[in-house]
């Protein structure tokens, strides 16, 4: 049945709400969330879990993960504050961004050279060391058992690796571990990553070694933590760029760490949304949020074509400022409080056409009088039908525990682009694709600098009702699935399941995120569960419609979890577009 003519009441929800009173996860593949669960039952908090969880993505999701990529976590504790650990790598310092020009086009290659420093060890012992309760070697152990002893490779893992075959094929690392036998492994056979189980047991054992000498949990984590950026993994590292001409050196490594912020939010419908800062796109859900004005988008009609225009338009218009202002605010002047105003939003809505759809990207913005320097040369390349590449993907995990402290974080990071470091089974962070070689844009790369990151987790807080985190993977999709399921349950009363679940839309009219940067100009991408008739409608109004299936992964895989601040009920939502599964009790 259709979006459009569903009776009222009706719920799309294959699966069930989960409920619970005492701790609740959902993850983006049932094995983390066990493990996670594991860790909660073991009398771990919500950050213990998280960390297991998101490690054991890192092993059960290698084709979008890795345990040397980048992890966003976001942080709320019982004291109610929203922070970031930010889990991203900056380019190392001897990048030569004029090389890339010279050699390469201005396109930043699939290979070593697209590295930026692994930033996800750091953040996930960050996030143990300052808010959870339990050592390193506690919470990598369901990591290390999927690691050593395999786990039964899942349809969407089968595909993307069959997908991806001459990719991994080029480098003689990587085809040992990807593709036995010379061929992609098959769904249900065990996929093994020994050389990986002994890298995380050497992060263990140097943990165990210096907690018999000192007998600090704190100094212990550092010893893990060095072992990684210091010790032979370092070396490992570092070893290998240098014979394969990549830029990262063991100072790189050696002065890395995360850095801790307070979350920026806008508030919506009586709830504040946080995300993290504009060095990833998270702040454009807080944007997209701002220009939507509540009771008309209510009053349009869930899903009707009046709803999916306005939200497709206050996508591009926020996607425009993405576009235009996002990059590292240590390398540039974002004017992020300006951009995340009330008014600044409502003035961005005014621009929008209730009967017409912009053909192209929107012009962005002139934020507090901030204007952007335009940049030269390198413009993202049009591109006609709809992207149909496998994209460089992510994954999710929150957790809230029973004593009222959240994590919501998007472990991230592919396999297939660069080398994997021969006897780590590391992949060390790929994430420079994410960066621009154009002269004035503000994600250009450069030495010391992040790249605009696609991974952005997200929470929700309505002050004594309910704290609510959300996140999914799918690239430059994240914001526009998270809108559109946070709509769904602030705006329409959806449980998390429910909401999750529902049929979504993706505008592809702006540039992509990832190396080349392909721009459809007014593509909307729409699943097929929402009314034909619908469809017909927004191509009325000048959108581009391509359909989708009626579930696919491309949509996104929202998972979320509803705890209501009275009552202590906790409602978990896992969308089945792919592997994610909640568990609580």
């Amino acid at each position: 049945m259709s979006e459009g003519t569903r009776s009222e009441g009706e719920t799309y929800a294959q699966r069930p709400a989960l409920r619970g009173t005492r701790h609740m996860v959902a993850a983006g593949h049932y094995g983390a969330a066990h493990a996670a669960f594991a860790i909660l039952e073991a009398g771990g908090n919500a950050v213990d879990a998280a960390v297991a969880g998101g490690i054991a993505l890192g092993v059960l999701q290698p084709d979008i993960v890795n345990v040397a990529g980048v992890a966003p976590i976001m942080l709320r504790m019982a004291d109610g504050v929203v922070q970031t650990i930010a889990g991203l790598g900056y380019w190392p310092a001897a990048t030569d961004p004029d090389r890339l020009t010279r050699e390469n086009g201005g396109h930043i290659p699939e290979n070593i050279l697209r590295t930026v420093i692994p930033a996800a060890p750091d953040a996930w012992i960050t996030a143990l060391s300052r808010f959870g309760t339990m050592k390193f070697g506690e919470v990598a152990q369901a990591a290390i058992r999927f690691a050593d002893e395999g786990f039964p490779v899942y349809p969407l893992l089968a595909d993307m690796i069959a997908v991806r075959k001459a990719k991994y094929a080029r480098f003689p690392s990587s085809t040992a571990i990807f593709l036995p036998g010379g061929e992609p492994p098959k769904v249900g056979t065990l996929f093994v990553q020994k050389d990986l189980a002994r890298t995380l047991r050497y992060m263990v054992d140097e943990e165990a070694a210096s907690l018999a000498r000192h007998g600090d949990r704190a100094v212990g984590l550092e010893a893990a933590r060095a072992a990684f950026y210091r010790g032979d993994i370092a070396q490992a590292i570092v070893a290998f760029h240098k014979q394969e001409g990549g830029w990262l050196t063991a100072q790189d490594l050696a002065d890395y760490h995360s850095p801790i912020e307070r979350a920026p939010s806008v508030r919506f419908a009586g709830t504040d949304v946080y995300t993290c800062g504009a060095w990833c796109q998270g702040p454009v859900l807080g944007q997209a949020l701002n220009i939507l004005d509540a009771p008309a988008l209510k009053a349009a009609g869930h899903n009707s074509a009046d709803y999916l225009h306005t939200v497709a338009e206050a996508l591009k218009l926020a996607f425009a400022d993405r576009e235009a202002f996002y990059g590292d605010p240590r390398h540039v002047d974002v004017p992020l409080e300006a951009l995340l105003e009330r008014d600044y939003g409502a003035a961005r809505r005014a621009l929008i056409d209730p009967a017409r759809a912009s053909p192209e990207m929107p012009p962005h913005g002139d934020p507090g009088g901030v204007r952007r320097r335009e940049r030269g040369g390198g413009a993202a390349p049009r591109r006609e039908g709809v992207p149909a590449s496998p994209p460089r993907d992510t994954s999710y995990i929150c957790v809230v525990d029973r004593w009222g402290n959240t994590v919501s974080a998007t472990p991230s990071d592919g396999s297939s682009e660069s080398p994997v470091v021969p006897g780590t089974g590391l992949v060390p962070s790929s994430r420079g694709s994410q960066s621009w070689t154009s002269e004035g844009h503000p994600s250009r790369l450069a030495p010391g600098k992040r790249p605009r990151l696609t991974p952005s987790p997200a929470m929700a807080v309505a002050p004594g009702r309910f704290v609510l985190p959300l996140g999914t993977p799918g690239g430059d999709v994240q914001a526009q699935a998270m809108l559109q399921a946070l709509l769904n349950m602030v705006l329409f009363g959806m449980d998390p399941q429910d909401a999750v679940e529902h049929p979504r839309i993706a505008t592809y009219s702006f540039p992509d995120s990832f190396e080349p940067h392909d721009y459809f100009p007014g593509r909307l991408c729409i699943e097929s569960r929402i009314a034909r008739e619908t469809g017909d409608a927004l191509a009325a109004r000048g959108h581009r419609v391509a359909w989708w299936p009626e579930r696919i992964w491309r949509a996104g895989a929202v998972c979320t979890i509803h705890a209501d601040l009275q009552s202590g009920i906790m409602t978990a939502g896992a969308d089945p577009r792919r592997a994610s599964y909640a568990l609580g009790w």
